[in-house]
């Protein structure tokens, strides 16, 4: 097998992970945790081009690769409970600020150390969801904002939902509103139509537009009607009664 063909495929096998990763970290700045996203995604990294230049990139690649994973473990690593103390044997924090400013720490070494590589993009993701997490809710915006302009549609619609959730969670209703929409009218691999549909319910709910809320709800289970969305969506049409 070819140099370049193993490396591409060590990079897919990478990027599957992370993104599996990703999709659940955005469910932690928002109600429905590790729902409705799609499992399995691959997302590709393309390698530079010029033969001369190919080496030198996918060595800084496969270096900012590892060092996102380590980032992307710290996000992973369990939290104690109140009072417990560490065990040598089994890695935790004391808390969720401390987990979540580790991983920050590693995630803007990743940007510092390698900015032009895609795992730099990634980092760039998740360094704005643990500014969330931080409550530093300047910078999750500036990093989210960047990262959901980026060409890559998947990674780009996660940080927009992780926007959205930020714009509802700090009562920006009605730029919260307008991503949700964004993202139901142009549905990627990690964002489904009926995850965004569901996040917009609940924007609507959390504003008082009752009405429109039961009348998304509805749509959903109308659309999907045997699906985990549709399941959420009966239940939550059963609060609003």
């Amino acid at each position: 097998m070819r140099a370049e063909t193993r490396h591409q495929l060590k990079q897919d096998r990478f990027s599957k992970a992370t993104i599996q990763v990703a999709e659940q970290t955005v469910h932690w700045t928002v109600e429905h945790k590790n729902k409705l996203m799609v499992a399995g995604l691959v997302v590709l990294l393309l390698v530079g081009a010029a033969l001369g230049s190919w080496y030198y990139l996918a060595q800084q690649d496969d270096k900012a690769s590892v060092d996102l994973s380590k980032g992307v473990i710290a996000l992973e690593t369990a939290v104690r409970a109140p009072g417990a103390p560490a065990q040598p044997d089994s890695p935790s924090f004391a808390s969720t600020g401390d987990r979540a400013k580790e991983a920050h720490q590693l995630f803007q070494s990743v940007i510092d150390r390698y900015p032009h590589t895609r795992a730099a993009d990634f980092a760039r993701y998740f360094l704005g969801v643990t500014a969330a997490q931080l409550g530093d809710n300047a910078a999750a915006e500036r990093e989210l904002r960047a990262v959901g302009g980026y060409h890559n549609a998947d990674l780009s619609s996660l940080a927009k939902l992780a926007l959205a959730s930020l714009y509802a969670n700090t009562h920006r209703d009605k730029e919260a509103i307008d991503i949700y929409k964004q993202l139901m009218s142009k549905p990627t691999r990690t964002v489904s139509k009926s995850a965004a549909e569901i996040e917009l319910a609940e924007s609507y709910r959390a504003a008082g537009l009752t009405a429109e809320a039961k009348k998304l709800y509805q749509q959903i289970q109308k659309e999907s009607p045997q699906s985990e969305a549709a399941q959420l969506a009966s239940t939550k049409l059963q609060d609003l009664k």
